[in-house]
């Protein structure tokens, strides 16, 4: 799970910033990050057996793409958001386009990338538990094997530690918001 999130990561954050500066492909980026999120994720599994096997990778491959869509689509909207006026302020102090975005763009957009890789993280957690219908293993051996027996038990063995790491995946990312994301700029929970 880890290796997939880290790769969404790597891969996501710049096409949302490549979405973001050249709005026209970015359209497009945007658009087809979206149709694979679409592909319901049993599909998506089975679509990677003729391309990569029976196994871990092809479950490492699925969540890499599910994750694409939540970290592009937040990191364009982070950029997307920023007032213009900070933009002129870069750009008077003559900052010049790439310091705009790493000093500037990308920090002031930080909450709402953040809040898109918490949603790709848990996404994951629980998509994840699907790989094991292609021999990824992990706590959807457990589900899988329980429905098969009819064991609740096995069931409840595989499916509350993965709704208990689902939960300390959220948590985790709400402290990692607190400590990195000065206060002002956290995203407000409707509630």
């Amino acid at each position: 799970m880890s290796i997939s999130l880290a790769a969404s990561i790597i891969v996501a954050i710049p096409l949302g910033v490549l979405a973001f500066l050249w709005p026209r492909p970015g359209q497009i980026i945007l658009a087809v990050v979206a149709v694979i999120y679409t592909i319901p994720s049993l599909a998506l599994l089975v679509f990677m057996i003729p391309l990569l096997g029976i196994g871990t990778l092809p479950a490492i491959v699925a969540l890499f793409l599910y994750g694409l869509l939540p970290i592009v689509r937040n990191t364009h909207a982070g950029l997307s958001g920023i007032p213009p006026g900070l933009r002129e302020s870069a750009i008077v102090l003559g900052l010049s386009p790439g310091a705009r975005l790493l000093k500037i763009e990308l920090p002031l957009a930080a909450p709402s990338i953040l809040a898109g890789i918490k949603t790709a993280a848990v996404i994951n957690v629980g998509t994840a538990t699907i790989g094991a219908l292609i021999g990824a293993g992990g706590y959807g051996q457990s589900i899988l094997t329980g429905i098969r027996l009819a064991d609740y038990r096995l069931i409840l063995l595989g499916a509350v530690p993965a709704a208990i790491l689902a939960l300390m995946v959220q948590g985790g990312f709400g402290l990692l918001e607190r400590r990195v994301v000065p206060h002002g700029l956290r995203i407000k929970s409707r509630g």
